[in-house]
């Protein structure tokens, strides 16, 4: 009997195979290649650096390691070519799961040449999909037919929705993620540093930190203020006042994303408020996505209620309305509202205006914003708005016309406190979203 898994992964499969042939038959290419990828050898050294697994592979195959190629022909069951060396140096890699097996033919060969000799040839137009590029281009795969534009845009595009063994997927993946979250705010209120904290929540999480989707941020005071901090100060760091939290965990390939604030001992009681004020913000923006909203008119939101925020506080003497306006919130929230989210943290196809992959560019306001598109139903989100005291980017606002317009005695009051971040991943769905990080999390 299947479990609710291969049910779910059998269609999500069965979709990876509708929308590849339309591509391909939009490209003019009868056949797909999907590499895992090859290893990076540092330069003049014997240690290769972290495997990850090409995207657009794992979206069909979730089996670690390299060298593994998913072959793909319209109306023709799928292929999966396993590279499975003899090696005694190193573990090999561990069988296809059962519920990726039930949906390929699958062979396992011992050396790159038995990969491609399993792979064969079509006899039509193949295309190439991976960093390998060369040693594509050494089995005789044409230049053009290596990661092609307009087929990639067209894949890229269709991983802007999710399907439901890629949402459950990353619902999976806040699990763990939420034990290490707890077991690092225990350890940061026990008095530990930065290290300590970071190696409490790799043990509450259970994974090595190559497992990461990313490298944790934890930053205390003012290197919360570093949007991506990875310093980790050790044994001789000072314990924080204040600690951010930006980690998730990988699950199959798909990594959740996740932050939290949190105010300790000797915290400024205007920062603990304002910490208050993100949380609430950062939930009402969270609930609002719906199916045809532009991300950027969010983003704009946003802005605006970080602007009432720090009004509120007293460190800006106008509204949200006028900060906004006359972009005095960019400084104190400097990077966009979120992502899309998915095999990739910072997932693909954020910025385009069609599946032909036509640029989408921010507004030049808003450089960092990675997401223009409309919201439609299945796309996985992060919602994450920030304010931060950084130094730098007041810097000009202390000379500038609108200096008057900010309480500077507050502002340097409150800048060794650092930042604030608060994030969520969420599902859009017909008439709300499902938020995949408060069930865990509070």
């Amino acid at each position: 009997m299947k479990s609710a898994l291969a049910d779910l992964y059998h269609a999500h499969v069965a979709e990876r195979q509708r929308t590849t042939e339309l591509a391909l038959a939009e490209t003019g290419f009868d056949r797909l290649l999907l590499h895992s990828g090859t290893p990076h050898t540092y330069f003049a050294d014997d240690q290769d650096a972290p495997f990850h697994p090409t995207p657009h592979f794992t979206h069909w195959a979730p089996v670690e390691g390299p060298g593994h190629v998913v072959e793909f022909r319209p109306g023709k069951r799928p292929r999966l070519v396993r590279f499975v060396p003899r090696d005694f140096w190193y573990e090999p890699p561990l069988p296809a799961p059962a519920f990726v097996a039930a949906e390929f033919d699958v062979t396992d060969a011992a050396t790159p040449d038995a990969v491609w000799a399993a792979v064969g040839s079509s006899g039509g137009r193949t295309a190439f999909i991976g960093g390998s590029v060369e040693e594509a281009a050494g089995r005789g795969i044409p230049a053009e037919a290596i990661n092609p534009k307009g087929l990639v845009a067209r894949l890229d595009w269709e991983r802007s929705y999710k399907s439901a063994y890629e949402v459950e997927t990353l619902a999976e993946a806040t699990v763990p993620a939420a034990r290490g979250f707890r077991a690092a705010e225990e350890a940061f209120r026990e008095g530990a540093t930065e290290m300590e904290a970071h190696h409490a929540y790799l043990a509450a999480a259970g994974v090595m930190e190559e497992q990461l989707p990313y490298p944790t941020i934890i930053g205390f005071d003012e290197r919360s203020a570093t949007l991506h901090y990875h310093g980790k100060r050790g044994t001789w760091a000072a314990p924080g006042k204040t600690m951010l939290v930006d980690a998730g965990v990988s699950v199959r390939g798909y990594g959740s994303d996740i932050t939290r604030t949190y105010a300790g001992e000797g915290c400024d009681p205007l920062f603990r408020d304002l910490i208050a004020g993100m949380e609430a913000l950062q939930k009402e923006l969270a609930a609002a996505p719906r199916p045809g909203m532009k991300y950027l008119d969010l983003h704009v939101r946003a802005h605006r209620l970080i602007g009432d925020l720090l009004h509120r506080a007293g460190i800006l003497k106008v509204a949200g309305d006028v900060a906004v306006e006359k972009g005095l919130t960019r400084p104190f929230f400097p990077h966009g509202l979120g992502h899309f989210l998915g095999i990739q943290v910072h997932d693909v196809a954020g910025r385009f205006a069609d599946r032909e992959g036509t640029p989408a560019p921010p507004p030049a306001e808003y450089p960092s914003l990675r997401t223009t598109r409309t919201i439609e139903e299945r796309m996985v989100l992060t919602i994450e708005p920030g304010l931060y005291f950084i130094p730098m980017l007041l810097e000009e606002f202390r000379g500038g016309p609108d200096r008057e317009r900010f309480d500077w005695a507050l502002v340097d009051r409150l800048t060794p406190f650092g930042g604030i971040r608060v994030e969520d991943d969420v599902v859009v769905e017909a008439d709300g979203v499902r938020n995949l990080t408060r069930p865990e999390l509070p």
